[in-house]
């Protein structure tokens, strides 16, 4: 009700005025990619620290937190129409204490965020620009904003705060949230077993049937629910779910969402279909998907899919692999002219200079490029007609069909890479975990060798570059240390060692895994959990739960590492306490339970285990 309250107060006052500021620019030749962006604005931006925060409290100001990151597309188009405007960068100067952050450097601080934002405007995303009272309540959220809809909110909240500064700060700081607090060191099954199939039902709810996928409108791979299903899957070989995850693969596989020239993927589509996407490609999503197209290829007997697994494998080798073994972020969606997708379209013009006659004939038909162009710059490849289809109606054999299309593909890549696609170089600790869970279990189930190298090279660096036995660095670039660990940092290494160390047997990495483990309950858990170990505000509360988003629920991959811990070490007081945590959150797994399924997971393996 009070989010209700707060939109309405905000939303009726208008004009405002406001104190001059002497700050400057703090971005310039930041060691984050993302925020040196911003070095050159007009805006005054600050970092993230106690010190900006502390401003807002002395001058009694507002603060203005935006949240993106490097590749995000619209973060670049705000930042063109808005943040280099100079009168919206006067109208925040003058008025905010405004601050620039990049949400894979605060995992934390982004959650919170994005929850504030999808309370009140019943969505979220980035950009994401939350204004704060001094003492750092979440006062008002906007995402993108066209510049001349932005400057209006600028003045509006500046009138209101001018006026009734006092009132807006009581309300904001009433939103609380009761904690649950750890349960009983026990499970029911029944009640586990029928949380997992309420999850199931709203999962097939919310399908869709015809594009695969959840929801009607911008599709996201969601992997962690995808792996909640494959499990089920695999319990009850139930048709219309191994339906429903074919299609759902199959069509993220196909069209749009995957990069048909040199592999891996984007970070979600726009449309149902899955044909336009968001250029992004992130380093998290291709770990996540290359396990979850490898498990599926056996659980639903789908060879292809272990190819497609391997491919985005390869991708991450060839193009995310640093000299030191670890992986770098992301790759922009805009290229180095500023084009959103520029980096992987083609025009006819450029097709027919790179290609044969032949080999453009076919693989037009073959990555349906042919037909009008949804894209300024030109066409996507995707999934077009089969190989059978352009045999037929080309007279070529089918040999001939496929050898064209190789040669295609092999000259439309080098003929991209002599293109310049801006790269996020930091090396995140919770990314490369993932990125080393993907290759040492592709190293145990396809037995290749490269993968094997890649995930040596990966655990050395962790362990010698992040880990020191007790704390994590949480991301690199170059010499320099960039943030704060976070719950995702620990969570996720400890994921990829225990993946390394299933691999090698190694004791050395089991005992890692355990030590990070247990660095994790301590830091991050007191009677719920939080994702930072400190906050500069008090807006950072305790959860009983932490739902998924792209990536599992960090609380949850404790929690699931912590159970294989307690038995493989007959563990029973780290058991009892794993399974106090998981006996938490009653209210948001029965009203939501499809957004905490790497939760439910883990009570299902706790249960297992009884």
């Amino acid at each position: 009700m009070f989010h209700k309250r707060l939109r309405l107060l905000v939303l009726t006052l208008c004009v405002c005025c406001g104190s001059a500021s002497a700050l400057d620019n703090q971005l310039q030749n930041h060691p984050s990619p993302y925020l040196a962006l911003h070095g050159n604005d007009p805006v005054a931006w600050q970092d993230w620290t106690q010190a900006a925060v502390q401003l807002a409290k002395d001058q009694g100001k507002l603060l203005y937190v935006s949240v993106g990151y490097f590749s995000c597309h619209w973060c670049h188009v705000m930042q063109r129409e808005s943040y280099q405007n100079d009168q919206i960068a006067m109208l925040l100067n003058e008025n905010f204490i405004p601050v620039k952050v990049d949400r894979e450097l605060e995992p934390a601080l982004d959650a919170r965020l994005i929850e504030f934002a999808q309370a009140t405007q019943g969505r979220a995303g980035w950009p994401l620009n939350v204004f704060l009272t001094p003492q750092g309540h979440p006062l008002y959220a906007v995402l993108y904003m066209p510049p001349e809809n932005f400057q209006q909110v600028l003045t509006r909240l500046q009138e209101i705060w001018q006026n009734d500064s006092e009132n807006l700060s009581n309300l904001a700081a009433r939103e609380s949230r009761p904690l649950q607090g750890p349960g009983e060191p026990k499970l029911d099954v029944g009640s586990v077993q029928a949380l997992a199939q309420k999850i199931v039902a709203e999962a097939l709810n919310i399908a869709d049937i015809m594009e695969g996928g959840f929801g009607q409108q911008n599709k996201f791979p969601m992997v962690p629910q995808l792996t909640f299903l494959l499990d089920q899957y695999e319990l009850d070989q139930n048709d219309q779910l191994r339906e429903f995850l074919i299609l759902t693969l199959d069509q993220m596989a196909d069209n749009g969402m995957y990069d048909h020239v040199g592999d891996g993927f984007f970070r979600y589509a726009t449309d149902p279909g899955w044909e336009i996407p968001h250029f992004e490609k992130m380093l998290y999503d291709n770990a996540l998907l290359a396990m979850l197209y490898l498990r599926a290829s056996s659980s639903l007997d789908v060879p292809r899919y272990a190819q497609i697994a391997r491919n985005t494998l390869d991708f991450m080798q060839r193009d995310m692999l640093k000299d030191n073994g670890a992986m770098v972020a992301s790759f922009s969606a805009v290229d180095e002219n500023d084009v959103e997708g520029g980096y992987y379209l083609w025009r006819a013009s450029e097709l027919a200079h790179v290609l044969t006659e032949k080999e453009a004939q076919i693989i037009r038909m073959a990555w349906a490029m042919t037909g009008p162009v949804v894209f300024e710059a030109g066409y996507l490849p995707k999934k077009g007609s089969d190989v059978e289809a352009i045999k037929n109606e080309l007279g070529v054999t089918e040999a001939d069909v496929l050898r064209h299309i190789e040669l295609a593909r092999s000259k439309l890549f080098a003929a991209r890479s002599e293109r310049i696609l801006p790269t996020d170089t930091k090396l995140l600790a919770g990314w490369n975990g993932l990125a080393l869970a993907g290759f040492a279990r592709a190293a145990k189930t396809i037995n290749d060798e490269g993968y094997m190298d890649s995930a040596h090279k990966l655990r050395n660096y962790i362990m010698t570059e992040l880990w020191d036995g007790v704390t994590l660095r949480r991301a690199v670039d170059g010499q320099r240390e960039l943030g704060k660990p976070s719950l995702e940092d620990y969570a996720y290494v400890g994921m990829g060692l225990w993946e390394w160390a299933e691999l090698t047997g190694n004791r050395e990495d089991y005992q890692a895994v355990s030590d990070i483990i247990e660095q994790a309950w301590a830091r991050f858990y007191k009677e719920g959990w939080h994702m930072a170990e400190e906050s500069f505000i008090a807006m950072e509360p305790k959860r009983d739960l932490i739902a998924d988003g792209p990536m599992p629920s960090p609380a949850a991959v404790v929690a699931l590492l912590s159970l294989k811990l307690a038995e493989r070490n007959n563990d029973d007081k780290l058991r009892r306490r794993t399974l106090s945590a998981l006996n938490s959150g009653d209210r948001q797994l029965k009203q939501s339970g499809f957004w905490y399924a790497s939760h439910v997971r883990a009570m299902l393996a706790a249960v297992e285990t009884n």
